[in-house]
């Protein structure tokens, strides 16, 4: 944790901190910074993957995709998930060109579109990143974790940073032989601390294979973490 802390006796002065904007320190007043953190267990995982289908023309590609996209939702109903809590993310239809010669020459179109599932029991995603892969409907696949009310981790967290900031200010006001009053200015950042997840390349497998890559792993625990400037009087 950083603080940092200033008093101000006599005259009125402005001072700049790091996170925090400019602030006009009155006489009589304890300024305190200082960070808060919250962490929690994700409770939602979401996957992504991608539906990608090439053809010699753009009928064709549209067909095969419509049929990838069927596989993905039969796959869905098998484990117990409404197709319907999926969610499209972009669709796009494209032409392929061959840039070996000068010349291009178009050989095909691809159909795309990305796919989101939310998941809140974690023993579903195994079999569905697993099937995805079997029937070859995915090229890729990423799967990340986190919380369905980010709301709720936020104000923890800021209250956690609050807690801080106050009990920095009370240490120099005891320290000065005075006491902390009310809260004349506060200001609030939070940030959550984004894990890059890569994205990985669909392979069939056998069924008898080894585990899934998340089995028996614990997802990681999710975490905000806050900044609280607050300025108070001093009594």
């Amino acid at each position: 944790m950083k603080s940092t802390f200033l008093i101000v006796a006599l005259l009125a002065a402005q001072f700049v901190f790091a996170q925090a904007p400019t602030v006009t320190a009155q006489p009589n007043t304890v300024y305190a910074g200082a960070d808060g953190k919250f962490e929690a267990a994700p409770d939602t995982a979401v996957i992504q993957f991608n539906i990608s289908a090439q053809a010699d023309t753009a009928k064709a590609a549209y067909d095969l995709a419509s049929k990838q996209a069927e596989q993905t939702r039969e796959i869905m109903r098998s484990n117990g998930i409404d197709p319907k809590t999926a969610q499209i993310g972009s669709y796009a239809i494209e032409p392929v060109y061959d840039w070996k010669t000068a010349k291009r020459k178009l050989v095909g179109y691809r159909v795309s579109t990305t796919v989101t599932l939310k998941l809140k029991d974690f023993l579903k995603i195994g079999p569905i990143t697993q099937q995805l892969a079997d029937t070859a409907v995915s090229e890729s696949q990423s799967i990340s974790y986190t919380l369905e009310n980010m709301e709720e981790a936020k104000s923890k967290a800021v209250e956690d940073a609050f807690r801080h900031a106050r009990a920095s200010a009370d240490a120099v006001a005891k320290a000065a032989g005075r006491n902390v009053g009310e809260l004349s200015y506060a200001s609030v950042d939070t940030f959550e601390n984004v894990r890059p997840v890569p994205m990985v390349r669909a392979m069939a497998m056998k069924a008898e294979a080894a585990p899934a890559p998340t089995e028996e792993f614990t997802p990681q625990t999710v975490s905000v973490t806050a900044h609280v400037n607050a300025l108070f009087t001093l009594k």
